[in-house]
């Protein structure tokens, strides 16, 4: 399950709650993985600047909200106002290969990245995925020109050898505040439609429809029914389309659209593949979220069903720590590779909480060869240092990276650190004497 989310957020800074947008709250099945892709991040130079060395805030934010919940920030991609974030859940990290980011800028003849894409790609479970969030050029004459743009986003190529083009992976996700507006019909019949919610009345007419319609490279992918309200232009903090005085026509310009190579034309029976086919792609909804008014935009959100045939079954990796684990003795970990697993002295093993945010949120970390002491056939042993294990205790597991593959390719079970409740102890002792002597300080400083 894929929920994916497009949302210009006009240079705000995160809302207090996104437990609708996420659907957290769902009765069903919890997603597999969240796609966000943002638009109009907060880009100042300043901003961007600190960014390039930090998480930026709304990374930050959504990695808070669902570090907790068992997923981790797989990877991220930032143009100046477009920030693209994948989370996923830790089951599927060995699964999950080949990831490679790229941007490509537009704006200002391919200068400037205030317009343009930034695509982020993988093996899923031996499937290649595509993710692509686009900011293309405003205002109702640019049709050729957003068209334009998207077909050179297209053509980008990913660094590294054997990667496949764009319109080569197996499904494409396309989205992002794409900027088609309602051609023809005027501001009036426009907002008596929405406010009938006969959105159909203006499909005909949207730009993107238009050109699907005539352009061959847009006839592939596919898009969900437009049955929610067009989420451009709203007054800031409310439901209510412009009112300032250029009233802006309102437009469906917050878009997720998908295209799955070589789709059979004959679907097979539910739950069924053919022989070509190994993936479909099935979108359970796609609405909008009109409570959220930081901006002049409403986020978009698509949940998605993948259904694949596993061509990855086995992690390359399978690890576990052995016996006990405390702050008391040093500590093992053992771990087997598939013989055709590309190692590298590069390689490391991560202690993490279990509720880590990325892969450089380690607690610490043993390399594979550096830290080897046992070897045969069937598995090796790497240990720990005692001084690296948290005093505290609690739960954690081991993530194996690959420095070839810049992944995690093994991942343990859960696991108990227990607390080295003799170092807790003389902490507390501590801690009571420095309390017993701050009233001396405290008449000292009353006296001055």
């Amino acid at each position: 399950r894929l929920h994916l989310v497009t949302w210009n957020v006009g240079t705000a800074s995160p809302p207090p709650d996104v437990t609708s947008l996420l659907q957290l709250n769902s009765l069903g099945p919890t997603m597999d993985m969240y796609v966000i892709g943002l638009q109009e991040v907060n880009s100042r130079i300043t901003n961007f600047l600190s960014d390039l060395a930090f998480d930026d805030p709304w990374s930050i934010f959504f990695m808070t909200v669902l570090s907790p919940l068992g997923y981790m920030k797989l990877s991220s991609v930032r143009m100046q106002g477009l920030l693209l974030l994948i989370f996923v859940k830790h089951v599927h990290l060995p699964f999950i290969r080949d990831i490679h980011t790229h941007y490509t800028r537009t704006g200002l003849y391919g200068y400037w990245g205030n317009k343009g894409g930034v695509t982020a790609r993988m093996s899923l479970y031996g499937h290649t995925i595509c993710f692509m969030n686009c900011h293309l050029p405003a205002h109702m004459e640019n049709t050729e020109q957003r068209l334009d743009d998207f077909e050179k986003i297209l053509e980008m190529q990913f660094e590294g050898e054997n990667i496949p083009s764009t319109l080569d992976h197996d499904v494409l996700f396309w989205f992002g505040d794409l900027n088609f507006r309602i051609a023809d019909y005027g501001i009036h019949f426009v907002r008596e439609s929405i406010n009938n919610k006969r959105y159909n009345l203006l499909w005909e007419k949207d730009q993107l429809n238009m050109a699907k319609k005539k352009e061959a490279f847009l006839q592939e992918f596919i898009e969900g029914p437009l049955q929610f309200k067009p989420t451009y232009k709203f007054d800031l903090y409310s439901d209510v389309y412009d009112t300032s005085e250029k009233k802006r026509k309102p437009a469906w310009t917050d878009r997720i659209l998908w295209r799955v190579k070589n789709l059979c034309q004959h679907a097979p029976k539910e739950g069924e593949f053919s022989d070509e086919q190994t993936i479909s792609v099935t979108l359970n909804n796609y609405i909008s979220h009109m409570s959220y008014g930081i901006s002049d935009h409403k986020p978009v959100t698509g949940t998605f069903g993948l259904e694949l045939k596993p061509l990855l079954s086995d992690p390359l990796v399978t690890l576990n720590p052995e016996g006990e684990w405390s702050a008391k003795h040093d500590v093992l970990i053992s771990y087997s590779a598939v013989p055709e697993f590309p190692s590298s002295a590069w390689d490391w093993i991560g202690l993490f909480k279990v509720a880590f945010r990325h892969v450089n949120d380690y607690v610490t970390y043993a390399w594979v060869e550096d830290d080897e002491i046992s070897s045969n056939k069937d598995s090796k042993q790497v240990y720990m240092s005692a001084t690296e294990i948290p005093d505290t205790g609690g739960e954690f597991l081991l993530c194996y990276y690959s420095n070839n593959l810049q992944s995690i390719v093994g991942i343990s079970q859960p696991f108990q650190i227990q607390p080295n409740r003799s170092l807790i102890e003389k902490d507390l002792t501590q801690e009571e004497n420095s309390w017993m002597q701050k009233p001396d300080n405290l008449e000292s400083h009353n006296e001055f």
